[in-house]
């Protein structure tokens, strides 16, 4: 732990004994900002030149939004927090070369939108707004927070795909919650008052936040899902900031519709510009069976930091 979140840890919980109220909303305040706005990398960029640049309004801010191709089989690509659209940018490659069209954007508070920041309505009204425009989608390809998104847009407003691609999936609001606060170490109490002042603050009027916002979690629950008929799950077991056991539960409840890769040492965030991972989303377009195995391509031309390959055989129902 470096010695800027040691000192936060400190103080935070050091304040909670005797004004949690202040800690609590300092605690927030943390919590519901991205550390910074990721930039566009250089490998990205020629990708996003090609795209025809949109926008959508939501939250008090605008989302900017991306297409390319032709409007057929449109394919829509949904970022998490603390990214942005052109971080697909390698996908976007892959799924022109099929004819299809993909739809990425920027939320509030990422990339090239405006605003401070996000929350997971957001993401919600963005995927909803985006499947007006250029919808029903032939599939979703969501990572991070916006999988759970996916599954709130798919559930609440009635958004259809065939397949959805859920990749280093967050289970539910919570999950956020519970990590963050874990991460810089925060006593019970200021959890408490994180979640107190997130259903006040971000949802007021909301019921339920902390079930709803979550990813499927029986058989039954995944029947809210009628619009897709197969899922693609990837996950790193290197990730550092969601467990991979929450894909392999999400894996399981969703049975013979859903098929599982595991990787290796790409973590969290360099698995969505991941080329091997886009191989593996193209190919799942490409299959004719939703309960086949999924093809893992060969490993030998990449390495992961000296662990070896980093994809192992993948996991299917």
């Amino acid at each position: 732990m470096d010695l800027a979140v040691t000192a936060v840890r400190i103080t935070l919980n050091a304040a909670s004994y005797v004004a949690p109220g202040p800690a609590g909303k300092a605690a927030f305040r943390l919590f519901r900002k991205p550390r910074g706005r990721s930039r566009l990398r250089p490998d990205e960029r020629p990708v996003m030149d090609l795209a025809e640049v949109g926008a959508v309004a939501v939250g008090g801010g605008r989302a900017v939004s991306y297409r390319w191709g032709t409007g057929e089989r449109p394919v829509l690509l949904v970022h998490g927090w603390e990214s942005r659209g052109s971080r697909f940018a390698t996908l976007v490659t892959e799924l022109l070369d099929l004819g299809l069209s993909p739809v990425a954007f920027d939320a509030p508070g990422h990339g090239e939108a405006t605003g401070e920041a996000m929350t997971i309505l957001d993401l919600r009204d963005i995927i909803t707004a985006l499947d007006a425009e250029h919808g029903p989608f032939e599939m979703i390809v969501a990572h991070s927070l916006g999988v759970t998104a996916t599954f709130v847009a798919v559930r609440e407003r009635g958004v259809r795909t065939e397949r959805i691609v859920a990749i280093s999936g967050v289970p539910d609001f919570a999950y956020l919650v519970d990590g963050f606060c874990a991460g810089l170490g925060l006593r019970a109490r200021l959890n408490r008052e994180l979640r107190r002042r997130v259903e006040r603050e971000l949802f007021s009027g909301e019921t339920d936040i902390w079930s709803r916002f979550s990813s499927p979690r029986t058989g039954r629950d995944s029947t809210a899902e009628a619009g897709a008929s197969s899922f693609l799950i990837v996950h790193d077991e290197d990730d550092d900031m969601v467990d991979p056991a929450a894909s392999r539960a999400l894996h399981s409840t969703l049975g013979d519709r859903a098929r599982l890769v595991v990787t290796r040492g790409l973590g969290h965030r360099r698995i969505i510009g991941d080329r091997q991972v886009a191989v593996s989303v193209r190919d799942f377009v490409v299959s004719e069976a939703p309960g086949r195995a999924a093809a893992v391509p060969d490993p030998s031309p990449r390495t992961a930091a000296g662990r070896g390959s980093p994809w192992r055989p993948s996991c299917s129902s």
